[in-house]
């Protein structure tokens, strides 16, 4: 086994895609309250909100006053989501730290949910990476279903490779490998990670595993032997996988950072802060906690 990276980064993506198909409004208190308590953990960058159409994600209509809500660090990222320009003019009125975009590496999944080819959503793109590096704002994008698809089956790492081209092309600067509804292992992991790598270098590159199928922490660990340091993450598992009913989504943050220092990898993160911002949240919306660490150490605590 080769050396594994001694510090990683964690993307914390609960407050916008684990929320994000919650079906009771989550109070916009409850969302700042919980970015609050993941920065006071030790959390670096989180994703807080997207700007799109409240007409198709009600769960995101606050999202402007979830940003001026935030007891802002100076060494926290704030990244938002953007579906497109009118979204990234919405968005930049709020000061993020970081604009985020996406495509996937799936041509039927791209028409069956946005109605555009994988090319032509990435050129959609094009104008709102231009504003942001312009603006002086970081731009990471997301590769979705690139371990399989819903509609496609498996994907070809070429298919990974084209995507990350186009979006090298317009300008997005990092590149997060997403396993949409979590059919990957960690063979497959590694190799749509070199799909990207052929066109990222190492430090650009990051990985997005769901868990349903169980196997995340194995593709994270998969993932951290080509020497690739960040990942996006869940805390109390927050998500789903829309596409298999009842199928748990993002891996847990606990799960991962609890890995991660068993592995004697440095994240800045406070476990047991972290594990208390999941029992918060899961509290707050009535969901079991998605996290085994977390239930672990809740127990155990308990006893």
């Amino acid at each position: 086994m080769g050396a594994l990276p001694s510090k990683v980064r964690i993307v914390e993506v609960g407050p916008r895609d684990g929320l994000q198909n919650e079906k009771q409004f989550v109070d916009t208190g409850v969302k700042v309250a919980l970015i609050d308590r993941l920065q006071a953990a030790g959390v670096k960058h989180i994703e807080t909100t997207s700007f799109v159409s409240p007409k198709w994600v009600p769960q995101m209509a606050d999202a402007p006053a979830v940003m001026a809500g935030i007891a802002r660090r100076a060494d926290v990222t704030y990244s938002v989501l953007v579906p497109n320009l009118k979204g990234y003019e919405a968005a930049v009125a709020t000061a993020p730290g970081e604009i985020e975009v996406f495509g996937s590496a799936s041509e039927a999944f791209s028409q069956k949910n946005i109605n555009c080819s994988i090319a032509e959503s990435i050129e959609r793109f094009a104008p709102v990476v231009v504003a942001a590096r312009a603006a002086g704002i970081y731009v990471r994008g997301a590769i979705s279903c690139a371990l399989g698809c819903p509609y496609e089956g498996e994907i070809a790492p070429d298919k990974i490779t084209a995507v990350a081209r186009l979006m090298h092309g317009i300008g997005v600067q990092h590149v997060a490998i997403a396993d949409t509804i979590g059919v990957g292992t960690p063979r497959k992991a590694q190799h749509a990670l070199e799909a990207a790598l052929a066109v990222y270098d190492l430090a650009d590159v990051s990985g997005h595993f769901h868990d349903t199928y169980g196997q995340a922490l194995a593709n994270i660990f998969a993932a951290l032997e080509l020497g690739v340091s960040q990942f996006d993450a869940s805390v109390a598992g927050l998500g789903g996988c829309p596409y298999a009913k009842g199928a748990t989504g993002n891996v847990a943050t606990e799960d991962v950072v609890y890995l991660l220092h068993g592995l004697g990898i440095e994240t800045g993160i406070d476990l047991d802060a972290l594990i208390d911002a999941g029992a918060f949240i899961s509290g707050s919306i009535g969901r079991r906690n998605g996290s085994n660490v977390a239930n672990a150490i809740l127990a155990k605590r308990a006893g």
